[in-house]
């Protein structure tokens, strides 16, 4: 099966100015706009020098949160999905996205009832893990779960925390058997089987990594964390996301990872 972080290509969508109507949880400020063009930018430039070729998708600006892209598919190997994006503002997201999957997919399917987000799925190298949440139902997730059989590869659903927004806003694959996991999540058992490295306390925020071929990004802020990271090994590379996480997103939703 393909492995769960190396990747040759990368599907992104550029932010609008709308974004700063973007979802999230608890009021708060608005993200700058001009910074978040920026941010993404050198999200990008990481992604690059990792050896991903970047591709960027049409802009939708009548949709905020359209830049985290990673809610509305999912890809393994030679096969994309079509999510349902739980937030009913985000449903065009889905259809926006078909064709450029199509265009590089030899197989492309669809989850056509119910809710998930791709936030809420952790790819391994032995399963997929999705994760229930305010925006993915057991319908959906049982949904991908029969989208994924030509995939070959064993799908578990379990819980999130009740508190947090996203499966993988908690959790993150560093390597081929390594999670890196917040003390609430990997708490629950669902991990077990894995060696796990336990997010340092009041750093729950740096737990939405992504593990792009030899390096593992992470957000600026959390001296603790990549201190861990370094210290195991990895070979840690950090990028700014204050805007993207005053509306809800993390690191792994601003591209779909891919090897089409």
């Amino acid at each position: 099966m393909p492995s769960p972080i190396r990747f040759r290509q990368a599907l992104v969508r550029p932010p609008t100015p709308s974004v700063v109507d973007g979802l999230r949880a608890v009021d708060g400020p608005d993200p700058d706009y001009a910074r978040f063009v920026d941010e993404h930018a050198s999200y990008v430039a990481v992604l690059q020098a990792a050896g991903v070729v970047v591709e960027a998708m049409a802009e939708l600006p009548g949709h905020p949160d359209a830049v985290f892209v990673e809610d509305a598919a999912l890809c393994i190997g030679p096969l994309a999905v079509v999510l349902r994006p739980g937030a009913p503002s985000r449903a065009g997201e889905a259809d926006a996205i078909v064709g450029d999957l199509e265009a590089r997919f030899p197989t492309v399917g669809r989850v056509s009832e119910g809710f998930v987000d791709g936030g809420d799925v952790l790819v391994t190298a032995t399963e997929v893990l999705i994760g229930l949440s305010a925006r993915t139902d057991r319908t959906g997730a049982e949904a991908l779960l029969a989208a994924l059989a030509p995939t070959g590869l064993a799908v578990r659903i379990v819980e999130t925390p009740s508190d947090v927004l996203h499966f993988k806003t908690d959790c993150a694959i560093v390597d081929e058997h390594t999670i890196f996991s917040t003390g609430r999540l990997a708490a629950s058992g669902c991990f077990d089987g894995y060696d796990v490295i336990v997010c340092p306390s009041g750093e729950e925020a740096a737990a939405n990594l992504v593990r792009v071929n030899d390096v593992v990004m992470m957000r600026t802020g959390f001296p603790a964390t990549e201190g861990i990271l370094t210290k195991a090994g990895y070979d840690v590379v950090t990028v700014e996301a204050d805007e993207a996480a005053r509306v809800d997103g993390g690191l792994s939703c601003m591209s779909l990872r891919c090897n089409w």
